[in-house]
């Protein structure tokens, strides 16, 4: 379905939640703001007027309708900082960790990418799914060939979504049709940056898997042709599993930790983003937190492959706090929505003895994920000047969840109800660039 006339102004009324700043830096009282009944003008791409409906209805443009959501909560659209599209093939095939899960499921489906004609679809149905769930914007790894990066950007511009993704660069250890060459790797990428880079709400990810599959050559040529592209981002993994990291020891003998072999190519820093970090110590953080480098907690994977808990409480310590966004790492990941993956992650940081408050989980599916990503300034808060990406949650989904709601006592209580109950049917409706995008009540299933 697609997005719309974003030229048109549109405006929308229900309850409405975003945040200011960093509720783990500051009390969250202080840059929570919640709104009972609000109304959300936008017009041309962006959010041009936001606040209690009493206030704002009287400066809507004579003639504007204004939808009105009843029992629902208006929010930034969701982030989702990490992602494998390729791999919606294989979402849900269990019973394996990480590095033989990679053997016997993801590799052989990211051979198929190869044929553009065969990644179309899947890319279609990814960018599907993100609509059905309110995800408006994403960071994606592709796999070894340009098509599948074409397939995905040609259909995240069709819907105008704000999509970050790359040809992933794997010159060792995996089979053969899914190996490229250091150079191959960097002049695909070039290729493709001049393609993509920059167009629309499009950016590119020079995206080395991880440290095992690409030689120190290949990671190299990375980090140049990151630093010879303004506003691309580096994305890979590290310290998912604790066989992966051994493996990288033995791999890298000369360096003393494993996100010191990103570190020695130039691979960390502003725009940076690797996945996972259950397995770092406090002075990887300190190296994580000086470089502005940032991570992505995938919780749902996480828990799937049982690759273990990663220790959000110390990430994101006053004393040196790291970037970290929310991810649903599909396949490993096992749901797109963003309501499970905060279930996830606060049940994981409840199991590490630190309880996740559910307006610190929402910041991290919304403003904190733009942090991680960078894009703070246009995405994740709604506020006028922002671009226009909106989900809208219905409260009363389900039976179930409709009938607890009625004894919620305040709005913690009522966003912990929605992750702990709810899942794809809570979405009411997704705004991209201001468009209607997807319509729960109105559209027919895709």
């Amino acid at each position: 379905m697609p997005s719309g006339d974003h030229t048109a102004v549109t405006a929308i009324r229900g309850a409405m939640l975003t945040f200011t700043g960093d509720p783990f830096a500051q009390p969250v009282r202080d840059v929570r703001r919640y709104e009972s009944d609000a109304i959300v003008l936008m017009a041309d791409g962006r959010i041009v007027d936001c606040g209690p409906a009493a206030d704002v209805a009287a400066r809507v443009p004579a003639g504007t309708p204004v939808t009105h959501y009843p029992n629902a909560l208006i929010s930034a659209g969701f982030i989702d900082a990490h992602v494998h599209y390729p791999q919606l093939p294989v979402i849900g095939a269990g019973g394996k960790p990480l590095l033989e899960w990679l053997t016997a499921y993801t590799f052989p489906a990211e051979a198929r990418f190869g044929d553009i004609d065969y990644a179309r679809p899947i890319a279609a149905r990814y960018v599907a799914e993100n609509l059905r769930n309110g995800i408006t914007t994403a960071a994606v790894f592709g796999t070894v060939h340009r098509a599948s990066v074409d397939a995905l950007f040609e259909e995240a511009e069709r819907h105008d979504l704000r999509i970050i993704c790359g040809k992933v660069l794997m010159d060792r250890h995996a089979p053969a049709e899914l190996l490229d060459t250091a150079e191959r790797g960097y002049d695909e990428g070039k290729s493709l940056i001049e393609r993509w880079h920059g167009r629309g709400r499009l950016s590119y990810a020079i995206t080395p898997r991880f440290a095992a599959t690409s030689t120190p050559e290949q990671l190299e040529l990375a980090g140049t042709l990151w630093r010879e592209t303004p506003g691309a981002y580096l994305q890979s993994h590290v310290a998912e599993n604790a066989d992966e990291v051994s493996w990288i020891a033995s791999l890298y003998p000369s360096h003393a930790r494993y996100l010191d072999v990103y570190a020695h190519h130039g691979l960390l820093g502003r725009r940076a983003v690797y996945a996972h970090g259950i397995h770092l110590d406090d002075a990887d953080f300190e190296s994580l937190h000086v470089s502005g480098t940032a991570l992505a907690h995938c919780p749902t994977s996480n828990n799937f492959l049982g690759s273990g808990l990663f220790s959000l409480h110390r990430a994101r310590s006053e004393q040196r706090p790291v970037r970290v966004g929310l991810g649903t790492d599909l396949g490993g990941g096992t749901s797109f929505s963003m309501l499970r993956t905060m279930q996830a992650a606060s049940e994981v940081a409840h199991l590490g003895g630190h309880p996740l408050s559910p307006s610190r989980a929402w910041w991290l599916a919304t403003r904190g994920g733009a942090e991680a990503l960078d894009v703070d300034d246009r995405v994740g808060t709604l506020a006028p000047g922002y671009e226009a990406d909106v989900v809208v949650l219905d409260l009363a989904s389900t039976p179930l969840i409709e009938f607890r709601m009625r004894y919620a006592a305040d709005i913690d209580d009522v966003l912990a109800v929605q992750f702990a109950l709810g899942d794809d049917r809570a979405v009411r409706a997704t705004y991209v660039a201001g468009g209607l995008a997807w319509d729960r009540d109105a559209t027919p299933r895709m």
